[in-house]
């Protein structure tokens, strides 16, 4: 990793395309991964606005990608989306309006119903093992405790 010790704007702004050249980025991420490359806050500042006028930064449309991406690819759920969001970075409030948008009132209560049909279609969970399994699976993606006991009291298919 260089290190830039009273680097430039330009110096600064290319680093920062390079790290969000791989993937889109909060602005936490990017302020904090130039000030490991050891630009001065003045610049660090500078070039995130620069980036926010270019339209390269924008934590809510960052965090709406990273939450669709994770909600139809992983299936997690909103724990799970919410701590990682947390982790990069992203302001409570916009977290909590991307939650609700997401999941609503559900709290993916459908999404988790068809991931359990997917996942354990077949599977006897009235065997405590399989129960225990499933209920694991559900903690891990991050689904909160009563929408895990409300689908998997319901059998397969049952609307």
């Amino acid at each position: 990793m260089a290190i830039h010790q009273g680097g430039s704007e330009e110096e600064a702004l290319r680093s920062a395309f390079k790290f969000l050249s791989y993937r889109s980025r909060s602005e936490a991420e990017v302020r904090t991964k130039l000030a490991q490359l050891a630009f001065p806050q003045k610049i660090i500042e500078s070039t995130l606005e620069k980036l926010r006028s270019l339209k390269l930064l924008n934590d809510k449309a960052f965090a709406q990608s990273w939450t669709l991406s994770r909600v139809e690819g992983r299936g997690y759920g909103p724990l799970r989306i919410e701590r990682e969001l947390r982790q990069k970075g992203v302001a409570e409030s916009l977290i909590s309006q991307i939650l609700d948008e997401t999941f609503g009132r559900q709290e993916g209560r459908e999404r988790a119903r068809l991931l359990l049909e997917k996942r354990f279609r077949g599977k006897d969970l009235s065997d405590p093992r399989i129960l225990r399994r499933a209920v694991s699976f559900f903690q891990r993606r991050g689904y909160r405790d009563a929408v895990i006991a409300e689908i998997l009291r319901q059998p397969f298919g049952d609307e």
